[in-house]
């Protein structure tokens, strides 16, 4: 995990605005959300089982995350890598992998080694900041 130095940490604003705005920018409220915090993610680059996302936590400071008038405040974003098996799975869920009931494998790496970290963490600097000067 690279933690990024952007000026997003600290931003607040409602989360449905939130949810609005950064959908605009490929950001997508994650599936570990909370009522009182989540993480809005963006793909930044994937390959060969490699995905780099570009991940924005927040809190909530009033109300709770179902409501899109909560408020919420964000964190220090940070860039995470998931590796996953390109492959078949060998498990007792195969079949169910081969016969599409299943869509998704569970990473192999949730957070994976980063090379070329300084790549990566201008890259996702860099993202964050154009993003920022659109809000």
């Amino acid at each position: 995990m690279l933690h990024l130095e952007t000026d997003m940490e600290g931003k607040q604003m409602t989360f449905g605005e939130a949810q609005k705005k950064l959908k605009e920018f490929g950001f997508h409220i994650g599936g570990n959300w909370d009522y009182d915090s989540g993480l809005f993610d963006s793909i930044m680059h994937r390959e060969n089982g490699e995905t780099y996302y570009i991940r924005m936590p927040f809190q909530v400071l009033d109300g709770e995350l179902d409501r899109k008038d909560a408020w919420i405040e964000f964190q220090k974003p940070f860039v995470i890598k998931h590796v996953v098996n390109i492959g078949l799975d060998k498990d007792e869920t195969s079949l169910l992998s081969a016969t599409g009931f299943t869509q998704f494998q569970e990473p192999l790496d949730k957070d994976g080694y980063i090379r070329d970290k300084s790549k990566w963490q201008e890259f996702g600097e860099e993202a964050i900041g154009d993003l920022l000067n659109k809000l």
